[in-house]
């Protein structure tokens, strides 16, 4: 993660000071400019899609209805930043924390958190504008990953805040503070106990991890899975799996840790519900695909569930299972196949 760098909102224009004289027309180009960087960011902070769009949306109308008390001394851009972190933190601290107890130097089940969901990477890739500051900091791999954003719902919702805008966008500690109206001195605290915890679940990364672009064999193994899938062959999803893998299903908040416990839901469900019908996709700059299931009887492939996929070492380490088929409209998916 980034821990330093230029100022992330650039200098301001005169067509980045909304008042009394912008009209919605211009309001609604700087909102364009900015939404779906600002969807990533509140996507970080809640780790649900669905929370992340509504939230975009509500600093948007806070913003036009705020829009004469914008003074102007810092871009539009950190201003947004400052109301959607806000709105996050709002609802934050009306969620429930989870505390789960974790292996050290290994993440919770990610069933822990019934909330998380996917984001898909053509969202990504159309994140933010050239001119807006290094894209890479927006939808860095390392820090979209749903590894990241399982570590990341176990921080204080507070440290939360602090280690996205400082170590993620790259905003400065000065800047953090005011984002947040606390101190310079809060600011670098909260972000230290943030790193300490996130230093407990730390994994090592092999160097190829660090590579977006799918490798050949990354692709071959998915089409495996997905053969495995189509064919109802357990034994062959059991093949590609490594010996720790971890199997979740949410938002039900299920989870099957290692391969031998794994194995008897693939034997015993595969083939229960019907034919399946696979489609490769990519969520968090990572592998995954969009299940279609026709179950017994019925002549139509239905969405069904969207896999999360984590590779290391030649084999699958993680299948998490989203068996909500509302989200195959914004990887843009047919309801059926």
């Amino acid at each position: 993660m980034s821990g330093g760098g230029p100022i992330p909102g650039g200098a301001a224009t005169p067509a980045d000071k909304p008042g009394r004289d912008w009209d919605e027309a211009m309001f609604a180009a700087a909102a364009e400019r900015h939404q779906r960087e600002l969807q990533i960011h509140c996507y970080r902070m809640l780790g649900s899609l669905e929370e992340a769009e509504d939230h975009v949306q509500e600093t948007f109308l806070q913003a036009w209805r705020r829009r004469d008390s914008f003074e102007g001394r810092a871009p539009i851009r950190a201003w947004f930043y400052r109301i959607a972190t806000n709105a996050c933190l709002q609802t934050l601290r009306r969620r429930p924390r989870v505390t789960p107890a974790a292996e050290p130097g290994r993440l919770p089940p990610y069933s822990q958190f019934p909330w998380l969901q996917p984001y898909p990477d053509r969202l990504l890739d159309v994140a933010t504008p050239a001119e807006e500051g290094p894209d890479a900091l927006v939808v860095s791999r390392e820090t979209i990953e749903l590894a990241f954003l399982a570590a990341i719902q176990l921080l204080p919702a507070s440290q939360r805040a602090v280690l996205i805008l400082r170590e993620v966008l790259a905003f400065s500690a000065a800047e953090t503070a005011s984002l947040l109206d606390s101190t310079v001195a809060g600011v670098n605290s909260a972000l230290q106990r943030a790193r300490a915890t996130l230093r407990k679940f730390q994994q090592s990364r092999p160097p190829e991890a660090a590579i977006s672009a799918p490798s050949e064999q990354e692709r071959a193994l998915v089409q495996r899975y997905m053969d495995a899938h189509e064919q109802a062959n357990p034994r062959a999803v059991i093949a590609v799996l490594r010996e720790d893998a971890r199997l979740t299903i949410l938002p039900a908040g299920l989870c099957w840790d290692g391969r031998d416990e794994i194995t008897p839901d693939y034997e015993e469900g595969l083939g229960l519900l019907g034919d399946w019908r696979c489609v490769p996709v990519r969520a968090n700059r990572q592998p995954a695909v969009a299940h279609y299931l026709r179950r017994w009887g019925e002549s139509q492939y239905q969405a069904f569930s969207l896999v999360v996929l984590g590779i290391q070492d030649g084999a699958i380490t993680e299948i998490t299972t989203f068996a909500e088929p509302g989200l195959f409209t914004a990887f843009g998916l047919a309801d059926t196949a």
